[in-house]
């Protein structure tokens, strides 16, 4: 997205400005509490970075007849919701998993007979690059509306070297076309693949020999990801991938403890892991080893509800031992099929007793640090770009009170404004 750089914008009229301003780092403890916020607070924004941010009088000495006024109204401005786990390209869904799920079937038994992540690989498989891309675009809109400007975005649904590839290819193409940023994570090891079945070595010496060296010298992701599961990838093999990934460059991240308490968690630490994500069986050593590590857990009540469990992680315990934790959607077509941070806060409040000023903290100024983003994005601070969204509210509570209510009014990424909800879809809005 091309930003003019002489350009001027003043937000006014605002009735709570949730600026998160504080210490560069992710925020711990009860500092996870602390949005700064500004009462009829104003920014100022030139070439598409934050010039000022204060009281209104601080910023009308700089407003000129050039300047363009963007009337909040009496909303809420917080930063945009950066998604810190995604699976945001793939071919057709899983519409018929769900319904056998409402009958009764576990996730577990689906995937058993041939469904669940191997059924979007079958499809994804045959979809072309030109495909993934129109649904991606979809998709794309789907976040932009909810108020997210920047998701981590994972493959993992082609599991052969040439489908991975056209995955992180559109996943590229749809970060360049804009306007949300996308942060690219190889997954490879997010299942094995039917040719594979019976011969699980050969899979991971494939990942380890050409899918990690062939990514990474085409420069298509930034972080590697696996799936620690006993019966998937178990911590060993987890980790030899894992090493091989981080010796090529990549940062890595974990699905770790999601479906069994297995030591993926403290795996995740041994490694070095940027993140360990879902962790709804952790135990009280996988906590203690994630803090000594300096680790981020990635909750993700979205993908617990999908599935009708009961266990979300633990994520007071998590912040009372000084974890920096991030909440976010899993949004994918099986587990977690929804791009919506708002309904992620109101689940995170209501099922892991996380307070509504956590959450916020949870899905702008710590995801944006987990993704190396920390410098530009998470927070709405003085030389930051302006990635901001007007939801209409009078309280940043209410985003996550009011369940199922989309609050988004206007969503802007680098000053520009990328959805308006008064523009009717396939005018601006992402598409």
């Amino acid at each position: 997205m091309i930003t003019d750089p002489h350009r001027q914008m003043a937000v006014l009229n605002c009735s709570e400005l949730v600026t998160l301003a504080g210490p560069r780092r992710p925020r711990i403890g009860s500092e996870m509490r602390q949005l700064s916020v500004l009462r009829d607070g104003a920014m100022l924004v030139r070439g598409g970075r934050i010039h000022a941010v204060g009281n209104r009088a601080l910023v009308e000495p700089w407003l000129s007849s050039r300047t363009e006024i963007v009337d909040a109204q009496g909303g809420v401005i917080l930063p945009g919701f950066i998604d810190a786990h995604t699976h945001p390209v793939f071919a057709g869904n899983r519409a018929d998993e769900f319904e056998q799920r409402a009958e009764g079937a576990s996730y577990q038994e689906i995937a058993a007979r041939g469904g669940g992540i191997r059924s979007t690989v079958r499809q994804t498989r045959e979809a072309s690059e030109a495909d993934l891309y129109a649904a991606g675009k979809i998709y794309r809109g789907w976040f932009l509306r909810c108020g997210t400007t920047t998701i981590e975005a994972k493959s993992g649904y082609g599991l052969s070297l040439e489908s991975e590839l056209k995955l992180l290819r559109v996943i590229r193409r749809l970060s360049s076309a804009g306007p949300l940023r996308y942060v690219p994570t190889l997954l490879g090891a997010h299942e094995v693949p039917d040719e594979y079945r019976t011969n699980r070595r050969a899979y991971v010496d494939m990942i380890v020999r050409e899918m990690l060296p062939e990514v990474a010298k085409q420069g298509l992701a930034e972080y590697c990801d696996v799936f620690c599961e006993p019966e998937i990838f178990d911590v060993t093999t987890s980790q030899e991938i894992l090493w091989a990934a981080r010796s090529m460059g990549y940062g890595i991240r974990v699905h770790a403890d999601q479906l069994s308490n297995s030591g993926a968690a403290k795996m995740a630490a041994a490694v070095g892991a940027a993140t360990a994500d879902h962790l709804e069986q952790i135990d009280d050593a996988g906590i203690k080893a994630l803090v000594h590590a300096n680790v981020q857990p990635v909750l993700l009540p979205g993908s617990v509800y999908s599935l009708g469990s009961q266990r979300f992680p633990p994520a007071r315990a998590m912040i009372d031992a000084g974890l920096a934790v991030i909440l976010a959607t899993d949004f994918n077509p099986g587990s977690s099929p929804t791009p919506s941070i708002p309904f992620v806060l109101s689940l995170a409040s209501t099922h892991m007793k996380m307070a509504p000023a956590e959450g916020i903290t949870a899905v702008t100024v710590n995801a944006a640090y987990s993704l190396g983003r920390g410098d530009e994005v998470g927070s709405l601070e003085v030389g930051k770009r302006a990635d901001f969204v007007i939801h209409d509210c009078r309280d940043y509570r209410e985003i996550a009170y009011f369940v199922g209510v989309s609050s988004p009014s206007k969503v802007y990424i680098n000053g520009e404004l990328v959805f308006d909800r008064d523009i009717p879809v396939g005018g601006r809005n992402g598409g």
